[in-house]
């Protein structure tokens, strides 16, 4: 008998209190009709058995679920997650950059420049990240206890229960084709830290000298007022980056538009990049006559090294990246050779 009330204890005191008194008299009779009319404790412990365990017996008296998210919406969840919390981090890691973009830098302070942008974007995405996850979770959980239907069947993404025409709306995505999420991510922090070096070239790049605090910058390499004079271009490309950095998120896959949106952003990179590396007096007099004493040459055979050297280098990676993409976009036309 002892084992019979403590098991109604165990359910009931999970329950709300106004249905306790209730459900305890509909659990014991239900227990009693159970029970031979001679019963011994093995009797009483194999009926309990068949119960099963108080907090899932109690679980279907309640209206409320006893899961934060349950199986209806985890899927709806999880899919939500993955794709609103690499948004976020990137955002709040371009805002700490165009925030520095604000902010006075003090001469040769560059230790200080890079530590406080990787530091405060770091610490700013996992506190974007953790109110991402807290905020996204508590709406699933008020809307899984706001939901009066008892149906535990697993929400598509379209808040509808599955049927088979939602493998319609669904794309296949050949493993090489794939835009993986990881790439987008580092993409837009590549392009975050050269918009970066970019506006601060004259507090970033240069000849550095041991100081009484460090290393510290004591003849930049490049004309800043050069660079500043070219900004809409330079915001023109990192505009036109995040835009196909989102290009990707929405297709998921190379394809042939894409590929060509790309292609062309490489070529317009390459024309700006040519500009401005060609426009006279880009590298300081300073830096060029100190390099060139290093290597025992002219300072002008050291600029045309560094420009036609970069340029170059440029022009080969952005050739091979327009090749890949390419090859990448056009992947269906080997699965239908394989398969034929």
């Amino acid at each position: 008998m002892n084992l019979i009330e403590v098991y109604i204890q165990e359910v009931t005191r999970r329950l709300p209190e106004k249905s306790r008194t209730d459900i305890a008299l509909e659990l014991r009779s239900t227990i009693e009709d159970m029970l031979p009319d001679d019963y011994s404790e093995e009797d009483v412990k194999t009926v309990l058995e068949k119960l099963g365990n108080p907090a899932a017996l109690a679980s279907g008296y309640r209206d409320q679920p006893m899961h934060l998210i349950g199986p209806k919406y985890f899927d709806v969840y999880v899919t939500l997650l993955k794709l609103v919390m690499p948004i976020a981090a990137i955002v709040s890691f371009i805002s700490i950059v165009a925030v520095k973009f604000l902010s006075p830098v003090e001469d040769g302070a560059v230790l200080g420049t890079v530590l406080d942008i990787m530091l405060e974007g770091v610490g700013q995405v996992i506190a974007v990240l953790i109110h991402t996850f807290f905020w996204l979770t508590v709406v699933f959980a008020i809307i899984e206890r706001i939901d009066g239907k008892n149906d535990n069947s697993p929400l598509s993404t379209s808040w509808k229960p599955w049927s088979p025409d939602d493998l319609k709306q669904v794309i296949y995505v050949p493993k090489y084709k794939a835009i993986r999420t990881f790439e987008l991510t580092c993409g837009l922090i590549w392009t975050a830290i050269w918009g970066t070096i970019y506006f601060y070239a004259d507090h970033l790049l240069g000849i550095y000298e041991n100081g009484e605090y460090g290393l510290r910058l004591v003849t930049p390499a490049f004309n800043q007022e050069v660079l500043l004079s070219f900004w809409p271009f330079i915001v023109m490309l990192i505009g036109a980056e995040v835009a196909l950095a989102l290009y990707k998120m929405f297709q998921k896959q190379w394809t042939l538009p894409l590929a060509t949106f790309f292609t062309i952003y490489q070529i317009a990179s390459i024309i700006i990049l040519v500009i401005i590396f060609t426009h006279a007096n880009l590298f300081t007099p300073e830096f060029l006559k100190q390099i060139s004493g290093l290597f025992t040459t002219t300072p002008a055979h050291i600029e045309n090294f560094a420009i036609w050297g970069v340029i170059t280098i440029f022009v080969v990676f952005a050739g091979w990246g327009v090749f890949d993409v390419y090859k990448r976009a056009n992947i269906k036309a080997d699965i239908k050779g394989v398969k034929g």
